[in-house]
């Protein structure tokens, strides 16, 4: 029988160790992951790539986002997770001006913020984890849209929201651009979609409708490239109304194939996940600071980063005779 010195030391042990182990459990580092719309299958394709990075290292993630496009509910959301005492904050702003009052709230609280996607104000993060540069996406879009259209004739855009930062963003360059480089390309309307993919359909429908001599549609939200797809697909204008825009291989692979949709554009969404996980542990542990000019990211390797941007990579053409080699 073992003495009750032992035993007591015996219990004293176990104490410690279970204390240590509460403790433990109490640093481990908590990230929040706010998308502009949880169900959206873009955002579902960046939390593939967050849990990966987040199993990496150790760290516990919340993701968690309005149900569709929703500015009050990602302040309600911050909110909460300010109350939970989160250790980063990382967000893709549905609306940047609004956004960022409780985003400058959390950082006031100690708590790290940083965003990706789309961008709040720069005094309510520390760093911005870009896709590609705004130039290099609307360029781009507005560069296919008029060489599908030989140079002249009239394009329309499907947007997500009106107020969506980084896609307002991406329409002032074209604006901007179009008189300039394409004189003879008319851009005849943007349209909202709610970042749906019905009302994207419903959007190129009604515009196919009211312009006759419309030759391309540009999508630049993800549900709004399958909605104009499937719009110009049922019309029966294969051919005759191009459809080129922001998107997931997988859920624009049939309009490809099928010539409705000439063109997808998009970067790969997992890394953009984890990316932007990487970067929040980095910036909790003040690894990553200001006036750094890379960042290594796990597998991943090293980035670049221009000013408080860290970048991705540049965005990438999806086509007939290359969008088979991904699954996401």
């Amino acid at each position: 029988m073992k003495s009750p010195r032992i035993l007591l030391l015996s219990a004293l042990a176990v104490l410690i160790a279970a204390a240590s182990s509460v403790s433990a459990a109490e640093s481990k580092l908590m990230i929040g992951m706010l998308p502009k719309a949880k169900g959206n299958a873009y955002f579902i394709s960046c939390k593939n790539g967050a849990d990966k990075a987040a199993k990496e290292l150790g760290v516990e993630l919340l993701f968690d986002g309005p149900t569709d496009s929703n500015a009050a509910k990602q302040n309600e959301i911050v909110e909460n997770w300010i109350t939970l005492g989160l250790d980063v904050i990382t967000v893709a702003a549905e609306n940047k001006e609004s956004l960022s009052t409780a985003l400058r709230k959390a950082r006031a609280q100690g708590i790290a913020v940083l965003t990706y996607d789309a961008d709040a104000m720069p005094d309510a993060r520390s760093f911005f984890v870009n896709q590609a540069t705004p130039a290099g996406i609307a360029l781009g879009l507005l560069d296919k849209a008029a060489e599908l259209a030989g140079g002249e004739g009239e394009i329309a855009i499907i947007t997500a929201t009106l107020t969506a930062g980084n896609q307002r963003e991406w329409l002032r360059i074209i604006h901007e651009t179009l008189p300039v480089k394409y004189p003879k390309l008319k851009l005849i309307a943007v349209r909202p979609s709610d970042d749906l993919k019905d009302k994207a359909q419903s959007e190129a429908t009604a515009l196919m409708s009211a312009h006759p001599n419309l030759e391309v549609i540009v999508a630049i939200c993800t549900p709004g490239t399958p909605g104009a797809a499937e719009a110009v697909k049922q019309a029966g204008k294969t051919g005759k109304v191009h459809v080129i825009g922001l998107g997931l291989p997988n859920e624009n692979r049939r309009y490809v194939h099928e010539g409705v949709t000439d063109a997808v554009m998009l970067w790969n969404t997992e890394d953009l996940g984890y990316l932007t996980v990487y970067a929040a542990a980095a910036l909790a542990h003040g690894e990553l600071k200001p006036g750094a000019k890379s960042f290594q990211a796990g597998a991943l390797g090293s980035f670049e980063i221009t000013g408080d941007n860290i970048l991705l990579g540049k965005p990438y053409f999806f086509t007939k005779e290359n969008i088979d080699r991904f699954d996401f």
